[in-house]
């Protein structure tokens, strides 16, 4: 196979040198060029359109995400955002995974140079799997204000029980928990299954493998598009109807349950499959605490993460779903659980939402 062909966009010359660097080192990959702007980006790009962008959002004469705009619109390449770990680089880094970016690697301000070589192979792994994502797959960003997305389901429609107040969870608990894991192409994933889903829908615990800082910004995101509440999780918040509870970046999240009521507990700990949060840490939990009482869902994603605790969940009782391999961005982590045997059926993401509805009434 031929090396893949990136092209590195950053404006600082020392990030340039060692992202290039690392690349190089790997025979699977070739940097065919670098560049301090978007601008002199696009000058390269015609004569040598790369394979992969690693691409910083902060830069002179054009933005990353104006610059990420122009390419999904012209010629979509697939492109993975190195942005610094602050709450304004959070949301930057947000706008560009809604633009179309498949995968972050987050820097600091200071030591870039140390923490790009101490976080190389996973750079040079979100760079093969970037060559590898279905462009096809990446749909355009929902454009919904709060208010519209909470007008999906009227009162009226609700039974007096179960009808919300206004902004807020059901407030009754459930016994049905829908778990669901994901990874590379998981943000657009998500907003495409959560805001499918109306007012009145299980209670729904997620792991998105993501770095910290970007998850609370992510959660505010999909609860603005949404019917459901989404927010950032924290140690014993309610697993209820009409929340979405999503794993802090950095922390692991975990279900537990005391008498009839779920809860979730977020904690430190080691990596797990190279990750924290790790899916695999959610699942067993579910499979632990709700059982044949939850549901398990293993979306787009690079790696095995999750594989081993969805078949906990099967072996549970629980009911488990993977995403079918054409609606993947990266069919790896579905692909892991369904070889494995631990998926019961097989959907297009654009019916997952539909079969978490399945599981209200039941």
């Amino acid at each position: 196979m031929n090396p893949i062909k990136v092209l590195v966009v950053d404006d600082s010359a020392v990030v340039r040198q060692v992202i290039s660097g690392i690349l190089s080192a790997d025979p699977g990959i070739k940097v065919i060029g670098t560049a301090a702007d978007p601008l002199f980006a696009m000058d390269k790009m015609k004569t040598d359109w790369p394979d992969v962008i690693t691409l910083d959002v902060e830069m002179p004469r054009m933005d990353g995400i104006s610059f990420l705009r122009k390419i999904m619109a012209e010629r979509p390449t697939p492109v993975v955002i190195c942005s610094t770990l602050t709450e304004k680089g959070a949301e930057t880094t947000l706008q560009a995974l809604s633009a179309g970016a498949v995968s972050i690697v987050t820097k600091p301000k200071s030591a870039v140079r140390a923490f790009l070589e101490d976080a190389s192979s996973d750079l040079i792994a979100q760079v093969k799997a970037a060559a590898r994502v279905r462009l096809s797959a990446i749909r355009p960003p929902l454009m919904m204000r709060p208010e519209q997305a909470r007008q999906g389901l009227s009162p009226a429609m609700l039974s007096p029980q179960m009808a919300p107040s206004a902004g807020a969870a059901l407030a009754e608990t459930t016994h049905r928990v829908v778990a669901i894991g994901t990874s590379t192409g998981g943000t657009q994933a998500l907003e495409q299954v959560l805001s499918a889903l109306p007012r009145v829908s299980p209670g729904i615990v997620i792991v998105q493998h993501m770095p910290e800082r970007i998850t609370g910004a992510f959660a505010r995101r999909l609860d603005s598009l949404c019917a459901i509440e989404v927010k950032e999780a924290e140690t014993n918040d309610r697993v209820m109807p009409g929340r979405a509870l999503i794993a802090p970046g950095g922390r692991h999240m975990s279900l537990k349950r005391s008498g009839a009521q779920y809860h979730v507990e977020i904690s430190d700990g080691p990596l797990v499959n190279r990750h924290r949060p790790s899916v695999d840490v959610l699942f067993r939990s579910v499979a632990k605490f709700a059982g044949r009482n939850a549901v398990g869902i293993i979306l787009t994603g690079m790696g095995d993460d999750g594989a081993a605790g969805l078949m906990e969940m099967h072996e549970a009782g629980a009911a488990t779903v993977g995403q079918d391999e054409a609606s993947c961005i990266v069919y790896g982590m579905p692909r892991e659980a369904f070889r494995r045997g631990a998926v019961q059926k097989q959907l297009a993401l654009s019916d997952i939402a539909a079969e978490i509805q399945r599981y209200t009434a039941i």
